[in-house]
């Protein structure tokens, strides 16, 4: 794959390639509609075109993005819809059979996002979940029903979190993927914030986790969220 990224457009990193094999095992056919959400280079939405989606669109607030997505897309002969926006926001009232997202993941020191400069594509908060949390709530939003939700992010941001903000909404969950290694040179740097806060234990090791959600549509869902709640009340 040959991929170009602008200053201030993160080159991928590891988690996108533990991500993209994921999404290469997803069934995509010429009926299959793709949301790369945070799309940065545009590696992702890439992948899925090449892996037969029919309908692919890559979102990120980052005009540089986007322009480094649509012109990857370009070269590597795949035909991708490029769209700049905060979030779902940009796509507003459409629906996908998948999303697939690397947001911003990194604990960091100010609950204060930047608006600008490369830190914008991996700084998201005091838990590193502005982002995270924000696609569990609102992805059902925009999947059809038997839609997926693939979310890779760091065991640092607590994927028990993740799981059970999912499966609260109905989705049903299951990890993947998982791997293990030494803390990437950003959150390196940040490994004595990360002991004072509790949310590093020992060494300076994490787990890199994909995150698959099938949304069952509304009507499933509110029947498994009801039930749950009566096996709980009695």
């Amino acid at each position: 794959m040959r991929l170009v990224t602008f200053p201030g457009v993160l080159k991928p990193p590891s988690d996108a390639a533990i991500l993209a094999d994921q999404l290469r095992r997803e069934r995509l056919d010429e009926e299959s509609s793709v949301l790369d959400l945070c799309c940065g280079s545009g590696i992702l939405a890439i992948v899925a075109a090449q892996a037969g989606a029919g309908r692919v669109t890559a979102l990120d607030i980052s005009r540089r993005a986007v322009a480094a997505t649509r012109l990857n897309a370009m070269l590597n002969g795949v035909r991708v819809r490029t769209v700049r926006g905060d979030l779902f926001a940009a796509v507003a009232g459409e629906h996908f059979s998948l999303i697939v997202s690397n947001p911003p993941y990194l604990v960091s020191e100010s609950s204060e996002l930047p608006r600008s400069s490369a830190s914008r594509a991996w700084n998201a908060g005091p838990t590193g979940r502005a982002f995270l949390d924000r696609i569990c709530a609102q992805a059902h939003q925009h999947l059809v029903p038997d839609g997926v939700l693939l979310l890779v992010h760091s065991s640092l941001c607590s994927e028990d979190m993740t799981v059970d903000a999912l499966t609260g909404r109905g989705y049903e969950v299951r990890i993947p993927a998982r791997h293990r290694g030494a803390l990437g040179p950003r959150m390196r740097d940040r490994a004595p914030m990360l002991r004072s806060r509790g949310l590093l234990q020992e060494g300076e090791v994490e787990d890199i986790v994909v995150v698959r959600a099938r949304w069952p549509g509304d009507s499933f869902a509110s029947a498994g969220r009801r039930a749950s709640s009566a096996r709980e009340a009695s």
